[in-house]
């Protein structure tokens, strides 16, 4: 038995009475004569609510039918729904503020929607273009919030596909199209719920553009959304403008100031680890004895990692004459071996082989590798295979 659906011509009957023909899964699946939930259809998310008191988890598309998932079985032949009202305007504001925002789009710059998402903290549509500038992104919002402030009228018609013209994307559906027209700026076939007039939608605000394969893909806010996220964007400002002691507007140059510090920081750290690297490695050297191949083999251990920053004293000691370098850290347990170019060694093959005989895993060049072993245990066992010769 097919469903009526009441919200193809009210999108505000937030109440209704149904009879009940079919259950399933033990009662927690419910079809109706009729319904007001809209089931997730067309990238709208489905309403939520209650049927005789139990609440609604969820709501199907199954062509002609509509299934409502329930929290608890339901008992009773005839059933009274209530739809939770927030959450549908939400989604009508959304909706109808992407119909207006695609038509806008399409009139200034000729870019057709090809996809859409309502998500349950912000929306996207994605535009047949390249690329789309911050200008052009800034041009639209504009004008899209314009055309909501003059409040133009939503309205719902029916009619056959063969004679609906004038649409903004064409429908390869046939038989009777469900038509949602704003004023004269937009014409689109959809089956999901909508306002009664733009002034409805609330403010529209383009949150930012992300190339995905060919197209662009703008994230989108409408209504309560768009104002709880300006007021969470201003907290944050306000909170930031406070800690640097200074106004909103402010803030850009300090921060790249700090950049432009940190930066220069930064540069003069490692200009510093590089020196103190090379003493070190002086000292390393100084108290090293060469084998019985003229190689001196220096090993350090450190306690705690990362292993990179043993990397500057590797490097210092690998180029000193005739060295082998290896460095390890037991927490996390890892593992640099370095080599000077005339110690007749490669620095990766050794690591490699040393810690293949552990379990472990690394790679590198011939001056200089890498890895990590399964435990630090098990590293002190690759360690002591390169100290013998055995890697």
């Amino acid at each position: 038995m097919m469903t009526l659906r009441l919200y193809y011509t009210d999108s505000y009957l937030r109440n209704f009475d149904a009879r009940v023909v079919e259950r399933a899964n033990d009662g927690h699946r419910i079809y109706l004569d009729q319904t007001a939930f809209y089931p997730t259809s067309g990238g709208q998310p489905f309403d939520t609510g209650t049927l005789g008191g139990v609440a609604v988890v969820d709501v199907e598309d199954e062509g002609e039918r509509v299934a409502h998932l329930l929290e608890g079985p339901l008992a009773g032949e005839r059933v009274s729904g209530s739809v939770d009202w927030d959450r549908r305007f939400d989604h009508m504001q959304q909706h109808t503020g992407q119909h207006l925002l695609s038509a806008v789009l399409h009139e200034l710059f000729g870019h057709a929607t090809m996809g859409v998402h309502f998500g349950r903290e912000s929306s996207t549509l994605d535009l047949d273009a390249p690329a789309i500038d911050h200008a052009r992104l800034v041009e639209a919002e504009s004008r899209a919030n314009r055309l909501v402030a003059e409040n133009h009228p939503v309205e719902v018609s029916f009619e056959e596909a063969g004679s609906a013209g004038g649409l903004r994307k064409a429908s390869a559906r046939e038989g009777t199209l469900r038509i949602v027209t704003i004023g004269d700026l937009d014409r689109s076939a959809c089956g999901g719920t909508h306002v009664r007039a733009t002034g409805e939608i609330g403010p529209i605000a383009i949150r930012k553009s992300e190339r995905v394969k060919q197209n662009v893909r703008l994230e989108f806010l409408c209504g309560a959304r768009a104002v709880r996220r300006a007021r969470a964007d201003l907290d944050l400002l306000t909170r930031l403008a406070g800690q640097f002691s200074a106004a909103a507007d402010e803030l850009p140059a300090l921060v790249e100031a700090q950049r432009a510090e940190l930066r220069e920081a930064v540069a003069t750290r490692r200009e510093l680890e590089e020196h103190l690297a090379l003493l070190r490695a002086r000292d390393l050297y100084a108290a090293s004895t060469p084998d019985g191949s003229g190689v001196r083999s220096i090993v350090v251990r450190e306690e705690k990692g990362p292993i990179d920053r043993l990397r500057p004293l590797a490097q210092a000691v690998a180029a000193m004459p005739r060295t082998l370098f290896v460095g390890w850290t037991a927490d996390p347990p890892a593992l640099i071996v370095a080599a000077s170019a005339d110690s007749g060694l490669d620095a990766g093959r050794v690591l490699k082989s040393s810690l293949e005989q552990v379990g472990g895993r690394g790679g590198g060049n011939t001056r200089v590798g890498q890895g990590t072993a399964p435990s630090a245990s098990a590293l002190e066992e690759a360690v002591a295979a390169i100290a013998s010769g055995r890697a």
